[in-house]
């Protein structure tokens, strides 16, 4: 007796996104339309974004990737709606660069900690990159209200995944379905900035004890998969119920090179350290 076809994780139907889909599902996909008035008062403000994400620099610590990065730290005080951004480490080659740590699902790095290009001066007081952040911190308080008597912790990443033509693969990392450490106060969220001529980049989400496993993996279980296509959809994940995973990303069917450009936002209660 032949086994029932698999199907594609990538087939699977899009939530409707929203605050309720986070808090009873552990995540949510959000379409562009819903973060649309978020720059519709600054006409020139998606481009701005866009610019930086176009001169990312390389990831330092895996040449040859086709990867770009920088990334950046803030804590953020509820009861003041106030963000205060960490200032970087001075750097020789980058200037000022930022320490990243990476969760254990992350094979690539397993050293956990490195320091990465911070994010430019001028980005960190952009209109639109605060209102998103903001944004992304309302509906993660929407969840756990506690949040809202805590310093949150902030983590901000551009990444770029870019090839020049169709001999080229670049990859997220870790290539894997995954979580980012596994906390209960932890969120992700992930905004497209630009897609251009690529094919790949889909996203899925699956249970958490699918994480170090591919989505295609048997043993792994698929809550759904979809591929962010317009500036300003995204997604958001609650770190320790679910995992989550990106595809690589192939030059797409017209001449010239290819890149998807995203900011990802990592939330967690700041923790004491005595």
């Amino acid at each position: 007796m032949a086994e029932p076809q698999r199907r594609s994780p990538f087939d699977e139907p899009r939530p409707a996104g929203g605050a309720d889909d986070l808090r009873e599902r552990g995540f949510a996909h959000y379409g562009a339309e819903r973060l649309a008035a978020v720059a519709a008062s600054d006409a020139g403000a998606l481009a701005r974004l866009q610019g930086v994400c176009a001169s990312l620099p390389p990831d330092p610590h895996a040449p040859g990737t086709h990867r770009f990065r920088r990334y950046s730290h803030a804590v953020y005080l509820p009861w003041r709606d106030e963000l205060s951004w960490i200032p970087g480490t001075p750097d020789p080659v980058h200037g000022t660069v930022t320490e990243f740590s990476h969760g254990a699902d992350d094979a690539e790095h397993r050293r956990g900690r490195r320091a990465l290009p911070e994010v430019p001066a001028a980005l960190r007081d952009d209109p639109l990159l605060l209102r998103l952040l903001r944004w992304d911190i309302e509906q993660a308080m929407d969840v756990r209200a506690d949040l809202r008597r805590r310093p949150l912790w902030v983590g901000v990443h551009l990444i770029k995944l870019a090839v020049e033509n169709r001999d080229q693969v670049a990859v997220s990392t870790p290539d894997c379905l995954h979580q980012d450490g596994g906390s209960t106060g932890t969120f992700t969220f992930a905004h497209l900035i630009s897609r251009t001529n690529v094919t790949g980049g889909h996203n899925v989400i699956a249970t958490p004890d699918s994480a170090g496993l591919r989505p295609e993996d048997p043993a792994a279980h698929v809550h759904t998969g979809f591929t962010l296509t317009e500036p300003l959809e995204g997604y958001a994940v609650h770190d320790h119920r679910v995992s989550h995973y990106v595809a690589p990303v192939r030059a797409g069917a017209r001449p010239g090179p290819g890149e998807r450009s995203v900011l990802i936002v990592g939330l967690a209660p700041y923790v004491p350290q005595l």
